[in-house]
């Protein structure tokens, strides 16, 4: 098992034993370094986080590796190296002419990691260690909005950094097909070739529309094959894997597919609370983590939405002249899910029971056990407010109650998330699960 998959399912082990505030600090932005028969080494970010490691969970985290691994290991701890580890020498000689689209605004260090892109972060960190050596082409595919181009350009922006004389050219792939069409126009390939096959990293992002493009493929084949035989840095990205690309020549699906592929996925709870910190502390606003947590659990969209979101939600807030507080949010993000919501009512029962773990048969027989309550009166609530359901009709739907009982269960419901924060949170979780 390589080192990355290997740290992947590490993480995935070692969350639920040390909580999640402990993985943030301790373990999301350490990476596995390198592993040997009996020594698993590991490069933390800092000092700290290294002897805190060291002295709270060496014990944990050596059982969960000899778990993974079947045998006893012996686990060690390094600060991550700054500098750029060795490469072949003619990937550090000087080049005039260097290009920079790199948008500043996206670094490695801003880029939150999170469970759904912890594998792809440290590919990244590894590729800026030792480019041209370390998962050459490196291929990121996933979703919109998930954040491929800000890895692609942290890693951009990092290797600028550390190493100023890199003719370094980021572009889409349209960009670099327009270039194509243009040389040929004004017979100018010289120049194109010139161009993409000095560099020392090469990013080109949305990759999938070179799609049916056949001579921007037979193009790109040969800047490929330069630029790996000069060990060259490739990043590429698309939004699905090369083998699910239509029209793609079967040699770049192999050039692709002969690095190292990985997919995003759409951020999870924590990552989505993390990114609104994020977005919150560079738009100046200063949230609860409680405000937080209730805008994440309303959103389980990708990283530009969520982003999107909050700064609508900022700014609805403002213009009402409302204070950032639980209480005010709660309201604006239910009626954001009634609004897009398309429900019947089967799905709304089958949603709470799946919720609280339940069957339909409890949710709506004549047992009145305390755990009973609660999803019973929500799922009166949301059958009221969102379907627009009579009381009469309501009651039949579980198992024949009175109407005057679904009038109490769903103003209860009304009562509580004025004052309950956790009944705010359950009702926005519920409804939109019951719509995705």
């Amino acid at each position: 098992m390589d080192n990355l998959r290997l740290w992947h399912k590490f993480l995935e082990a070692i969350k639920p034993a040390v909580g999640p505030a402990n993985f943030k600090t301790y373990f999301i932005k350490t990476i596995l370094k390198s592993q040997s028969n009996s020594t698993i080494t590991l490069n933390t970010p800092s000092a700290f986080i290294k002897e805190n490691l060291k002295q709270k969970y060496q014990t944990l985290i050596e059982n969960t590796f000899e778990k993974l691994l079947e045998k006893k290991v012996k686990i060690e701890f390094m600060v991550k190296e700054v500098e750029l580890e060795a490469a072949p020498e003619e990937f550090f000689q000087p080049i005039q002419t260097q290009t920079s689209a790199l948008n500043p605004k996206y670094t490695l260090e801003n880029f939150v990691v999170g469970l759904s892109n912890n594998l792809a972060f440290a590919a990244a960190q590894a590729v800026v260690q030792n480019p041209g050596v370390s998962y050459n082409p490196l291929f990121i595919y996933g979703g919109t909005g998930v954040g491929k181009t800000h890895l692609m350009l942290g890693i951009g922006n990092a290797l600028a950094k550390k190493a100023p004389h890199f003719k370094i050219i980021y572009c889409s792939s349209e960009k670099f097909m327009n270039d194509y069409v243009a040389a040929i126009q004004n017979h100018r390939m010289g120049d194109l070739r010139t161009k993409y096959r000095a560099a020392h990293v090469l990013l080109i992002d949305d990759i999938q529309f070179f799609s049916g493009r056949e001579g921007t493929q037979e193009e790109f084949f040969h800047t490929f094959n330069e630029l790996s035989s000069r060990n060259s840095q490739m990043v590429l990205t698309s939004d699905r894997p090369p083998n699910e690309i239509a029209k793609l020549e079967d040699r770049l699906k192999s050039r692709f597919q002969g690095g190292l592929m990985l997919d995003i996925q759409f951020p999870d709870f924590d990552t989505r609370v993390a990114i609104l910190r994020a977005k919150c502390s560079e738009q100046g606003e200063n949230l609860s983590e409680e405000s937080l947590k209730l805008i994440a659990s309303s959103m389980e969209s990708n990283i530009r939405e969520l982003e999107g979101k909050l700064i609508q939600l900022l700014q609805a807030l403002k213009h009402k002249n409302l204070p950032s507080t639980p209480e005010n949010i709660a309201p604006f993000l239910t009626q954001q899910i009634k609004k897009n919501i398309k429900l019947d009512h089967k799905k709304i029962l089958d949603t709470v029971c799946a919720f609280f773990n339940l069957s339909l048969k409890d949710l709506t027989g004549p047992k009145r056990q305390k755990e009973l309550v609660l999803p019973r009166h929500m799922a009166m609530y949301i059958l009221c407010e969102d379907l627009n359901m009579t009381v009469e009709k309501i009651g039949q739907l579980l198992g024949g109650r009175d109407h005057t009982t679904v009038m109490h269960g769903r103003d209860r419901i009304k009562q509580l998330i004025n004052s309950d924060r956790e009944v705010q949170r359950l009702l926005i979780e519920v409804r939109q699960k019951a719509i995705s």
